[in-house]
């Protein structure tokens, strides 16, 4: 199986400025071929691709000097970056969506990462070289395991260094067999509700952060641009903003850990079908970051062998997990009241349909 491994890392003023200046000038090509693209259907109707924009970066390292201190496949890379954001572009638009979102110029804050594939970097135990660059000195939390296709170097907001190599080959680790299949159902005032009637609160941690938050950025709005006081500022709501990615995604690994150790089969809702329905999420459901919590359980269940069963998302609130009768009712009643007798926690009943609803896919599968 495929699978990254991130490490923060270390380096010195030397490497760092180089390291820098490598990500000005992969934005200045992303920017360019992107400019180069929009000129092209301009003036001729039809679009340049991919290949041949590619063709001409030998001539660009000959032309502009600077660039031949930057590794050819990391260049390649900047135009294979801007060619997904083509081709995600365009699928957006043949999905019907109403803002498909045109890829756009990368900003000096925009664009915090390169990458590297077969040269160009050695790694010797926890010190990682890249040629024109140095050295970065890596915190080793976990062995590196497979073999290493390509290595991403990232700058964090707040000025982190971080590399992730991406292997192939890597060894699953499944865990012992428990027997146990669950549903959960996931929401906003509860995160999770499973299909046993436990509950797992929503921590909230943009709304526990945000008087801080506020005054952060009330600060940098005073601040006069261009300004050394308005680069601190800025760098303390980054640095907000990142304590607040990172509680959210401890806790949903933990989540997902305890979810994947217990069980051997896991019904979700098919959460894709629902954000083509509602495509805008609001502060609270940007919060809880359901999207993010199901892409970490899919990994960690691929890795330790355990299934996950998508159900699809329409009426899991409404119907009744008892007689299956549909009870019309808006977000704001809790409580599932069904003619039949059943009166239970909407969300332990939407639970109870899904992990249903799951066993009868399998079954028909």
């Amino acid at each position: 199986m495929k699978k990254t491994f991130k490490y923060r890392a270390k380096i010195n003023k030397q490497s760092e400025a180089n390291a820098k200046q490598w990500l000005d000038l992969c934005r200045y090509l992303y920017n360019s071929c992107l400019e180069q693209r929009i000129n092209s259907y301009k003036t001729t109707g039809k679009g340049i691709t991919a290949n041949q924009q590619m063709v001409q970066l030998p001539p660009l390292k000959t032309k502009q000097v600077e660039y031949k201190q930057v590794n050819s496949q990391t260049l390649q890379d900047v135009v294979q970056r801007l060619d997904k954001a083509y081709k995600a572009f365009f699928r957006r638009v043949k999905s019907g969506e109403e803002e498909p979102g045109f890829p756009r110029f990368k900003g000096r804050h925009r664009y915090d990462s390169f990458t590297l594939k077969q040269t160009g970097w050695t790694l010797n135990s926890n010190r990682l070289h890249i040629k024109n660059i140095g050295t970065f000195k890596l915190r080793l939390s976990r062995p590196i395991e497979g073999d290493i296709k390509t290595v991403n170097i990232r700058r964090s907001v707040t000025g982190k260094w971080f590399v992730a190599f991406s292997c192939d080959n890597v060894q699953d680790n499944p865990l012992p067999k428990t027997g146990k299949k669950i549903g959960i159902d996931v929401g906003c005032i509860s995160f999770l509700t499973d299909s046993n009637g436990n509950k797992i609160d929503n921590p909230r941690f943009l709304k526990k952060s945000q008087e801080l938050l506020t005054k952060h950025q009330q600060a940098l709005a005073r601040k006069k641009r261009g300004s050394n006081r308005r680069k601190k500022a800025r760098q303390l709501v980054a640095k907000t903003h990142e304590t607040i990615k990172n509680q959210r995604r401890d806790f949903h690994f933990k989540t997902a850990n305890q979810l994947i150790k217990n069980n051997d089969v896991i019904y979700i809702e098919n959460m894709s079908s629902w954000i083509t329905e509602y495509r805008r999420l609001n502060k609270s459901m940007r919060d809880v970051a359901w999207f993010g919590f199901f892409d970490i359980l899919y990994h960690k269940a691929e890795d330790a062998g355990r299934i996950i069963v998508k159900v699809p998302a329409k009426n899991t609130s409404q119907k009744c997990s008892s007689c299956g009768q549909i009870v019309e009712k808006d977000l704001s009643v809790r409580i599932h009241n069904c003619p039949c007798g059943l009166i239970i926690d909407r969300d332990f009943n939407a639970a109870l349909n899904i992990i249903r609803d799951g066993q009868s896919l399998q079954a028909a599968a």
